[in-house]
């Protein structure tokens, strides 16, 4: 036990130590954020606010169980599944920034890194971690065989948490918070399954997340950008992989499949029939413009999603733990 609140509070400080630093060396470098000019009006006061801030979490993840998790494979996995997508999203931010313009990488570029992320670190999960290729129905014994299918099964969960962590980056303090409370979620699973790799990173991402916030909440000091919420969205999908509650992560993670599924709904009415569902897509968008403030949206959110964090452990406790064990193997991190 000891290790892992040693993770949590050595994520806790470095983010705390970087952000004094990071935040005057982005504004010197004029590293600003650019704000969408068909964004919420109120948003265009956040013109110029350093962004590119996920970076600190390539410090904090790597630094936070670096020296605790000695050579646990499965923290590697966790960790170069985080810092990989981070690294896209980096590339993304860099791009904006440089350009002085609201889009980075081409959102074909983007899929391709993506894509090719995602196909080898599933391959890695196979073949190195050894990660059955079963599912587990939430509050079931039922283990489904995904055989082969398994491998595109994983790749739309990499890609489609991480773009939906990203599309909920959109006020101060959404995504950080979120993901904390969903990260704790899956650090409980961890614990509960004696999983000692999964619950150390959960810790340092929860540790991560709550340093960040320090500087984020409204009004934000500094934005994470496509930098910071690549590496939550690659994080948190690892931890439902490594730890074969894959199917958990929608529930657990509802905030993001809302965010998203309000965007496709979104475009896709108003392409047929030239209408809007909301008011503006992603759902946070939608309140903001129904005349909620900023931080009731955010604090709306938290509860949601930590409301789905219980209901996703209370159904973890339902499942047949024998079960879950069986098909992840062996290999305990």
């Amino acid at each position: 036990m000891w290790q892992i609140i040693a993770a949590f509070t050595i994520s806790l400080c470095v983010g705390m130590i970087m952000g004094p630093l990071l935040i005057p060396a982005l504004h010197r470098l004029k590293f600003g954020q650019s704000v969408r000019d068909d964004g919420p009006k109120s948003h265009l006061k956040k013109q110029g606010t350093p962004t590119m801030g996920g970076v600190i979490f390539f410090f904090t993840l790597t630094l936070g169980g670096i020296f605790l998790a000695k050579d646990s494979v499965t923290f590697w996995f966790l960790l170069a599944t985080a810092l990989g997508f981070g690294l896209i999203g980096f590339v993304d931010d860099y791009i904006k920034i440089v350009k002085h313009r609201s889009l980075g990488l081409t959102a074909w570029q983007k899929i391709l890194a993506q894509v090719v992320l995602s196909a080898v670190l599933t391959y890695a999960a196979l073949n190195i971690l050894g990660i059955g290729t079963e599912i587990i129905i939430p509050g079931t014994s039922i283990v489904i065989d995904l055989g082969w299918g398994y491998i595109p099964f994983v790749m739309i969960l990499l890609i489609g948490t991480t773009n939906a962590v990203n599309l909920t980056d959109g006020l101060d303090g959404l995504a950080a918070g979120v993901t904390l409370i969903v990260a704790t979620g899956f650090g409980l699973i961890g614990y509960i399954s004696n999983f000692f790799s999964a619950t150390l990173f959960a810790a340092v991402l929860v540790g991560s997340c709550l340093s960040f916030l320090f500087f984020n909440l409204h009004p934000a000091k500094i934005f994470m950008g496509d930098t910071g919420s690549f590496v939550l969205g690659g994080a948190v999908a690892a931890l439902a992989i490594v730890t074969k509650t894959e199917l958990f992560l929608p529930i657990m993670g509802v905030v993001y499949v809302a965010e998203v599924l309000s965007d496709i709904i979104q475009v896709s009415v108003y392409k047929r029939k030239k209408k809007r569902v909301f008011r503006m897509a992603p759902l946070h968008h939608h309140f903001e413009l129904g005349g909620w403030k900023e931080q009731k949206v955010v604090y709306t959110f938290w509860m949601a999603a930590a409301i789905a964090v219980l209901i996703g452990l209370v159904l973890y406790l339902l499942t047949d733990i024998g079960s879950l064990l069986m098909i992840r193997g062996v290999w305990n991190g």
